[in-house]
């Protein structure tokens, strides 16, 4: 048999392949109209919607915190997770029928780990002045300052004898915000302003005489003070004044607003006096609580 094509039989053949690829274009233009499937729509809506993780949602409250912040969160001396504020938010749990965990983070990573839902809250001491658009806060509930400590026999007794030291802060603290927004003038006189992932560090690095000062929180100045009476002096004048809250999602207005009335039932029954005066040597004090 001859299978060699005659001229007609491939202008045909050629009419046959452009009336294949017309049908196959046109079938992609109906898949991709603008107008979408029954059902297309609700799937998309599925798989975008995202998680909620609040506590709220799930039940479980679950604590970000820094476990070498005395006395808010730390590690006692039977090696537990232990703190004012630890203890505080399993109250709040207890109250609000919710279960309780708590996970120690790198201090640093704190919005990752929220935004992730690997955390649902930030109760750690921390400040919300300066934070309010990063955060959905209860109503505060503790007052704090941010102060300078230095060793007893330093010779420092103001702010203005910081000039040419060297001062250390957390990184990502509010004492470092304020010394880099509203003290700013002030930290330009030092001979250095370093930054140090934990404070525990930081006062072994002052106490060393590695470090002329240490900028803090007042509760973490009370604590140190209270374990080293002769060895530390608080300054007198404070960097800023400001209040503790608790930090959740950026929309998670539910959950902050439960554990708020949470907070203030349980300062009406007197289980925060009780913790108060349970962390007291620590040098925490039921008059710098804030919420009625």
């Amino acid at each position: 048999m001859d299978n060699t094509r005659t001229p007609s039989r491939r202008r045909f053949a050629l009419l046959a392949c452009f009336a294949t690829l017309a049908c196959a274009v046109a079938l992609l233009a109906g898949c991709n109209s603008s107008t979408p499937s029954a059902g297309s729509a609700g799937s998309a809506d599925t798989g975008s919607a995202a998680e909620d993780t609040s506590a709220s949602a799930t039940g479980t409250l679950i604590v970000g915190f820094d476990q070498s912040y005395p006395p808010y969160g730390f590690v006692g001396d039977d090696g537990e997770f232990t703190g004012f504020d630890l203890d505080l938010a399993a109250a709040v749990a207890d109250k609000l029928g919710w279960d309780v965990q708590y996970e120690a983070i790198d201090w640093d990573a704190k919005d990752t780990l929220l935004n992730s839902g690997a955390i649902n809250c930030i109760w750690n001491g921390f400040t919300m002045e300066g934070r309010e658009d990063d955060y959905t806060f209860s109503e505060p509930y503790m007052l704090n300052e941010q102060v300078v400590v230095v060793r007893a026999d330093s010779g420092i007794t103001s702010l203005e004898d910081l000039a040419g030291k060297t001062v250390i802060t957390q990184v990502d603290s509010a004492a470092l915000d304020v010394l880099e927004g509203d003290q700013a003038d002030l930290a330009a006189t030092f001979a250095s302003l370093e930054q140090i992932g934990e404070y525990n560090t930081a006062f072994m690095q002052l106490e060393s005489g590695a470090v002329d000062a240490v900028a803090c929180d007042l509760s973490i100045a009370a604590y140190q003070l209270a374990a080293n009476p002769d060895a530390y002096l608080q300054l007198d004048e404070a960097l800023s004044s400001e209040h503790y809250a608790v930090g959740f999602k950026q929309g998670d207005t539910e959950t902050a607003d439960a554990v708020t009335e949470a907070l203030r039932e349980l300062n009406a029954d007197g289980t925060v006096q009780e913790l108060c005066d349970k962390y007291a040597e620590y040098g925490l004090t039921y008059d710098n609580w804030v919420l009625e």
